[in-house]
């Protein structure tokens, strides 16, 4: 008997096409392991705003995060999968790597790209800061 490797899977979610290509592989992987599946949407607190007062935008990412991750656990259950979903405000890349060592995660399935917003062009990409910061294995998905 060999043991699983991927036992605990931690899947970011921002609603693109890829994240949902992320969350597809993520499947596969609790098809062919039995793994426990995590759903992370992370908003990001350090954009400033001008238009919107700061507790009303983040009200707004919210409810977007909550969503997406509502979204993903019916497109879930409808192929017979559980999954925990997670949200949290701060450092996308670093509340990620946060819950990955919380909840024990051996593999991040992640998107090769994201919605994309002015602080990650210029802080850089997502998947790149958590393949190079994970203390797990990471899967970018394309």
């Amino acid at each position: 008997m060999t043991k699983n490797n991927f036992q605990n899977i931690l899947v970011p979610l921002d609603g693109s096409k890829y994240s949902e290509k992320a969350l597809e592989r993520a499947c596969e992987f609790v098809g062919a392991f039995g793994s426990t599946l995590y759903l992370i949407y992370v908003v990001e607190k350090s954009i400033p705003v001008n238009l919107l007062d700061r507790k009303e935008y983040l009200e707004l990412l919210q409810k977007f995060g909550n969503n997406i991750l509502n979204k993903a656990k019916i497109k879930l259950s409808k192929k017979g999968i559980n999954a925990k979903t997670i949200l949290k405000e701060g450092n996308i890349s670093n509340e990620i790597e946060k819950v990955a060592k919380k909840e024990n995660c051996n593999l991040i399935i992640v998107g090769n790209k994201g919605l994309g917003t002015v602080s990650r062009l210029i802080l850089g990409s997502v998947s790149s800061k958590i393949s190079q910061s994970s203390s797990c294995s990471v899967l970018i998905v394309k």
